[in-house]
């Protein structure tokens, strides 16, 4: 029970971070017209979810237990807090006026992104959270585990930027679909093929993938709903986060009712086919 609590709300809190941190930044590279920084910013995740398997590496040659992974973590989020707090009031967040944004007008197209958006939420995090435990089942050792997290990590460090330049040319809402469909194998990987390609190829296109749909997601959202943007960042951040909270659950029943991954990770690369699919459904036609 205490497990499942702390998973709640650190799926809530990943959630909120991970959005909430992206409207703060953005506002300062607006401020300092440097839009092309974007996707620096979320590389950032990329960094961090290496440095985290780095960590756990050093650990495991320690021999130190799994509880020595979770206080270092917590030791590491708490130095980000404070740097968070020293420079959260550094810059604007908006023109300096709070003014009242208008209701969001739920069209159709804009409750697609956000259907979506929550089903992403719910497919990438199976394999992001299950990843480790996948390797460990199929026999891998405690350091193979690691490098497969950072694999993830650096992967995920330029793929936004790449990505970028994939939507340039094909539609952000094209581009978003891609990233999802390209992720279903991912996912599919790390259950489908044995050995150490599985997993090794499941992390190059988790990390390679995910980072950037949630960027996009958030893109297309604001397209949607220019004038409310708070609004819809609030209402992308609670779906986003939902869909966090029920994937690990949802995911840790089948795998209990089954006895592995490979039921929750088809289901997990099955909702990835549907958001990318109502995503794309999504995209304003051409006039």
């Amino acid at each position: 029970a205490a497990f499942l609590a702390i998973r709640f709300l650190a799926g809530l809190a990943s959630a909120f971070v991970m959005v909430f941190m992206a409207s703060i930044v953005f506002s300062h590279i607006a401020a300092a017209g440097r839009n092309d920084l974007q996707a620096w910013h979320f590389g950032g995740v990329g960094l961090g979810i290496a440095a985290s398997a780095a960590m756990m590496a050093v650990l495991v040659a320690e021999h130190s237990g799994w509880a020595a992974g979770w206080l270092w973590s917590a030791a590491i989020s708490a130095c980000g807090f404070v740097l968070v707090a020293l420079l959260a009031n550094e810059g604007p967040l908006g023109n300096g006026e709070v003014t009242r944004e208008p209701a969001l007008r739920m069209d159709r197209s804009l409750v697609k992104v956000i259907v979506a958006y929550g089903l992403f939420g719910f497919g990438y995090v199976v394999t992001a959270t299950f990843l480790v435990a996948i390797v460990r089942q199929g026999g891998g050792s405690r350091v193979f585990e690691a490098m497969v997290w950072m694999v993830a990590g650096l992967a995920g460090f330029p793929s936004v930027w790449l990505w970028q330049k994939v939507a340039a040319r094909t539609g952000l809402y094209a581009a978003y679909a891609l990233a999802c469909f390209i992720e279903v194998a991912g996912v599919t990987a790390s259950v489908a093929i044995g050995g150490a390609t599985g997993p090794l190829l499941s992390g190059v296109l988790l990390g390679g993938t995910f980072i950037a749909i949630t960027a996009f997601g958030l893109q297309a959202a604001r397209q949607q709903a220019p004038s409310a943007p708070r609004r819809i960042f609030a209402l992308m951040t609670a779906v986003f986060g939902l869909g966090q909270i029920i994937g690990p659950v949802a995911a840790g029943f089948l795998a209990q009712m089954s006895g592995d991954f490979f039921l929750a990770s088809i289901t997990a690369a099955i909702v990835l086919v549907v958001s990318g699919a109502i995503t794309w459904s999504a995209a304003p036609k051409s006039p």
